[in-house]
């Protein structure tokens, strides 16, 4: 055996042997605590068919991070709500807003709206249905981006802002800008973004140009520590919220990316936002106060600050709730949401998602309310922008279809819009996707309506969207090509793992 020969062969043994110790590694680490069991066996498919590259995805993708650093933030937002409450007893401004306009759900006359929130006052209670609130929607970048300008510029005390995704691009410079502006006025603001989702601007620097600057704190959200060993791309934090002042709030779909808004050559991404005015505002700071306190320990006395929740005045009709969800929140908090909106629909359920990969449980619901004569309609964007996402959700497509659920495809631009629509009863709007991402591994914000000016308005908005959509018809589906059909299965057979 010659030198060549010999260097070759030794190279195969050694690889081998490591692929298999690897492969090993994956099976014990995967059988360690029990989990769903079509994704241990995937995740071991993968990790004996493509050596080294099968392990490393399991290490970023399939190691349960989730439950441990998902109790670090359940303990830091248990921690920040137990000196809330202990406030609450005081006479202050958080006793106002968490008191004075709370709504009790049993006295609420709309039978879905009624049975909801009391399943809501069992699973999300530090977070109830509270009255008084103005709700204006904000459809694309287009409207949105302007009004969360102004509000920006004409702030007086502090500016509390978190997007998944702050681009590097003018709508990005734009608001970084602004924020810059109001500091340098001796505005106090805050900044947060996801690092995973704004990866391209802080890679590329754009926020380190801000760092130095006066009374503007800029945090990027990550639970990965590569010096740990912890490649963890899961738990992205997802909201997209905007306080000014503790008067005036936004929150909804749209990031903060020039794809949002019009221009010449192209159309703004489809997606909803909403200005709200009233006690929901305190909510949705309470709840950046959460995440930033998590990533920050910035003092709770500083956070809790009477400054962040002046006293509000009864300015509207819309009774709303915040409904906040990740893994420190109860587990499935926000599918359990959408599942018991689902089975307790009569008429009508008008549902958009970008995203549409569901639990079990929820195709379950949509079906079950579709074989019980509720007229069910799903608006899905014409061309996904994650292929794979797209590929795995039109492999539901038949077994809906079956059973009465009407599907549309809406036409480009891309839909980026998450809603629900209730009989006319109740709406759901906010950040969450219809997918296992978002319902269980993702921070998400989510708002219910329970007013019927503001559900109808939301039941239009996605009305125009249907308009702007082709129907799939279950016979036509049927005859699409078998090619087609192998990769819409292959990819739902993979959505276990991701």
């Amino acid at each position: 055996m010659n030198e060549t020969t010999y260097g070759l062969t030794f190279w195969v043994v050694f690889s081998t042997a490591l692929h298999i110790i690897a492969f090993i590694g994956v099976i014990l680490h995967a059988l360690r605590r029990r989990r769903n069991a079509s994704a241990t066996i995937l995740w071991i498919f993968v990790a004996w068919s493509f050596p080294f590259f099968g392990p490393l995805l399991y290490l970023s993708f399939g190691v349960d991070r989730v439950t441990l650093k998902g109790l670090e933030r359940q303990i830091t937002n248990q921690l920040l709500m137990q000196q809330r409450d202990e406030r609450l007893v005081q006479n202050n401004a958080l006793k106002a807003w968490h008191l004075e306009y709370l709504t009790h759900s049993e006295d609420l006359e709309n039978r879905v709206s009624r049975k909801l929130n009391m399943v809501l006052d069992k699973i999300n209670p530090e977070h109830p249905l509270l009255g008084a609130n103005s709700i204006l929607p904000l459809v694309n970048g287009d409207a949105a981006y302007p009004a969360m300008l102004q509000a920006i510029r004409t702030a007086t005390d502090h500016i509390h802002i978190q997007s998944f995704i702050i681009h590097n691009d003018e709508i990005g410079r734009q608001f970084l800008e602004a924020l810059k502006e109001k500091a340098l006025e001796g505005v106090h603001v805050r900044l947060l973004f996801d690092r995973f989702g704004s990866t391209h601007a802080y890679l590329g620097g754009m926020f380190r140009k801000y760092r130095k600057v006066p009374n503007l704190e800029i945090c990027g959200w990550t639970q990965a520590n590569p010096l740990k060993a912890q490649f963890q791309v899961n738990l992205r934090n997802h909201r997209k919220n905007l306080v000014v002042d503790g008067r005036v709030a936004f929150f909804g779909g749209v990031n903060i990316s020039a794809a949002n808004r019009t221009s010449k050559d192209r159309k703004a991404i489809r997606d909803y936002h909403f200005k709200v005015e009233g006690p929901m505002v305190h909510e949705l700071q309470l709840s950046f106060l959460s995440d930033w306190y998590f990533m920050t320990r910035e003092s709770i006395d500083t956070l809790l600050s009477a400054n962040f929740f002046p006293k509000v005045l009864s300015i509207g009709k819309v009774r709303a709730r915040l409904i906040d969800s990740g893994p420190s929140s109860p587990p499935g908090l926000v599918g359990e949401t959408f599942f018991n909106a689902l089975i307790l629909a009569r008429e009508q359920v008008l549902l958009v998602t970008p995203y549409f990969v569901p639990t079990p449980d929820i195709i379950k619901a949509i079906q079950s309310a579709a074989r019980r004569g509720v007229d069910i309609r799903i608006v899905l964007p014409q061309h996904n922008n994650h292929k794979y996402a797209g590929m795995a959700s039109k492999a539901l497509f038949e077994d809906l279809l079956q059973a009465g659920v009407r599907i549309f495809q809406r036409k480009p631009p891309f839909i980026h819009a998450k809603a629900m629509v209730v009989d006319n009863s109740i709406a759901l709007v906010g950040t969450a996707n219809l997918d296992i991402r978002s319902l269980e591994l993702n921070y998400e914000t989510t708002v219910l309506f329970a007013e019927p000016d503001a559900v109808s308005t939301l039941k239009q908005m996605i009305r125009d969207d249907i308009a702007e959509s082709n129907e799939i018809v279950l016979n036509d589906w049927l005859m699409r090509p078998a090619i087609q059909k192998l990769g819409e299965n292959l990819c739902s057979l993979m959505t276990p793992i991701l």
